[in-house]
């Protein structure tokens, strides 16, 4: 096992004082998943860092190394979460 400081694999592109983006940020908190919070820009037609990696301008969205998976909407963060890090308890 490395012991080198690697950045988390999961990193969360969120906006500050968004409540969709807050809901993820508590499941991953929940179950103690480590993440990189990347915080876009408020206004809706400069969110092209976002549009490139997950094909929308919408936030929260996420990208998780481990996995592969590249996804927005936080209904479906939450539940790919669940599925995929909630039985580790």
């Amino acid at each position: 096992m490395s012991t080198e400081t690697t950045d988390p694999a999961i990193t969360l592109y969120r906006l500050q004082a968004c409540p969709y983006c807050e809901r993820v940020v508590r499941k991953l908190q929940e179950y103690d998943i480590p993440y990189q919070s990347r915080f876009i820009e408020p206004m809706h037609s400069d969110r092209n860092v976002v549009k490139r990696i997950s094909g929308k301008r919408t936030v929260p969205a996420i990208v998780d190394e481990n996995t592969g998976v590249t996804m927005s909407e936080s209904a479906n963060i939450v539940e790919y979460v669940e599925n995929t890090y909630g039985g580790a308890e």
